[in-house]
């Protein structure tokens, strides 16, 4: 009888991780492996770290360095990181940090189950020397289809085992040449990878560098995996890559995403399907109009402003402004009044001036997003904002950063405010004692993404299962969360 071999994965960062830590799950426990979920029970704890910004790495080394703990005082033998941590620092990152037992690129993921068996059986795999992962597929997006040998975490790359064959609770991902998903909780809501990488150059991002120009997933690839996931219970899938306003432009249809949105949302079992990562700049009517009034396709915009002022986005290698971002909102909430709309912002950027700061603050003060994020500018190295002159002092970025995510709660809360008496579907996701007076739950609306942004609260959870979507009506907010009352709940439930 084979050796119980056990293994955990611990997922930082971005969904788009964890679609891929589901495929290395896929990977391993069609090797054998068992999966659990407390790394203290695994022989391997498998770390899918993140490489974005600095505090995203602090957290993956936080992360490796706990499960490193573990080894003294529990049954883990071996600690491993994966992720963009990994591919983007490799060797640098082995020598810099002994306690991993090994650090996986990309390239390795084919291989996963040998890599971990090796190092659990006290040997070594040479940790990569990153390379500029850009340089990998071809210039030309219409050449990059038919580009083999390049490891795409999440994409169909190999013949995967006939179903038949496969354990309990596996399947191919999507389709025939599909590497193998395992699902890692119960969640009603799961993300679909929709493409990878960027061909996008803003000055102050380094993800091209490590996660490779832009390539899509074949339509047929996206359907069969939602198809897999509503099988498993899912009720809404998140639509993930570094850029979906860009997909199909490889597949010889810039407006692709158009026309898989509606056969995304006819899958049966599938209740909502949400987009994210949208670019301003790449926004098209056809896209608008089908976000807006598709059935089951949520009419939520998370576009990627990063700021408003124009001298400031030409310096990120940006487009636009103040009046034509307002102007796109405009446009959608013409369509869609309820629409949700979320997005990030950079303060501190070099250069930027206080007019520039006050531009940014006029924005959001019109803007009316549901959800806001507001980050101060830091040098990533391999960027070209590293070599920008007139970098401002700590001290300025911090009192802007403070100041704009002071101005943003603020303004996030009286969004929700605006919702009050809005009528919402909401798709509950748990149900569990909220306070010592009884039961309650908590659920999601088509404005409110996974993580990122807020939630729906039900003060009084009977009647509520998870997974089921219900309609309510707001009548309360806590902060940028909304309170809200079920509504047909017995037809609901039925």
């Amino acid at each position: 009888m084979p050796e119980r071999r056990t293994v955990a994965l611990v997922t930082l960062g971005c969904a788009r991780n964890e679609v891929d830590s589901e495929e290395l799950a896929g990977r391993l426990a069609a090797d054998g492996w068992e999966l659990v979920e407390d790394a203290a029970d695994a022989d391997v704890a498998v770390v899918n770290t993140c490489g974005f910004v600095e505090a995203a790495k602090k957290d993956s080394v936080d992360a490796l360095l706990e499960a490193n703990d573990l080894k003294d005082h529990g049954r883990t033998q071996a600690v491993v990181a994966v992720g963009c941590m990994a591919e983007r620092y490799g060797k640098e990152l082995a020598e810099a940090l002994p306690e991993a037992d090994g650090v996986l690129g990309f390239d390795d993921y084919a291989d996963i189950s040998n890599r971990l068996q090796l190092i659990l059986s006290g040997g070594s795999v040479e940790a990569h020397t990153p390379r500029d992962r850009r340089k990998l597929l071809p210039i030309s997006p219409a050449e990059r289809q038919s580009a083999d040998g390049v490891a795409l975490p999440g994409h169909a790359q190999e013949p995967a085992a006939a179903p038949a064959d496969l354990p309990e609770g596996l399947a191919p991902a999507s389709g025939p040449r599909a590497p193998l998903r395992r699902r890692l909780d119960t969640s009603p809501v799961a993300s679909v990878k929709l493409a990878s990488g960027c061909d996008r150059r803003c000055s102050f991002c380094a993800i091209p560098s490590f996660r490779g120009s832009f390539i899509s997933r074949r339509p047929a690839d996206v359907l069969g995996e939602t198809r897999w996931l509503a099988e498993q219970g899912v009720k809404e899938i998140m639509l993930v890559s570094e850029n979906n306003t860009s997909y199909g432009k490889d597949l010889g249809d810039i407006r692709l995403l158009e026309t898989l949105l509606p056969e995304l949302a006819a899958v049966d079992g599938i209740e909502r399907v949400r987009v994210s990562y949208l670019q301003p700049a790449e926004m098209r009517p056809g896209l608008i109009d089908v976000l807006t009034s598709t059935p089951k396709v949520a009419p939520y915009f998370d576009l990627s402003f990063q700021h408003s002022a124009p001298d400031v986005l030409r310096a990120m290698r940006r487009f636009g402004d103040t009046d034509r971002f307002l102007e796109l909102l405009d446009t959608i909430r013409s369509k869609a009044p309820q629409a949700g709309v979320r997005s990030n912002f950079i303060v501190g950027f070099p250069g930027e001036t206080e007019a520039d700061f006050q531009e940014l603050e006029r924005f959001l003060n019109h803007a009316r997003l549901d959800a806001i994020g507001v980050f101060g500018y830091s040098d990533e190295e391999g960027t070209e904002a590293v070599t920008y002159e007139n970098k401002l002092d700590e001290d300025v970025i911090a009192e802007r950063l403070a100041h704009m995510q002071s101005l943003a709660e603020e303004l996030t809360s009286q969004r929700a405010e605006e919702r009050l008496g809005e009528t919402l579907e909401v798709l509950v996701e748990s149900v569990e004692d909220l306070d010592e007076d009884g039961e309650g739950g908590y659920g999601r609306a088509a404005h409110q993404a996974p993580e990122t942004d807020g939630q729906v609260v039900f003060t009084d959870g009977a009647g509520l299962v998870p997974g089921r979507m219900v309609r309510a009506k707001v009548v309360g907010t806590l902060g940028v969360d909304l309170v809200a009352e079920p509504l047909d709940l017995e037809e609901a439930a039925g």
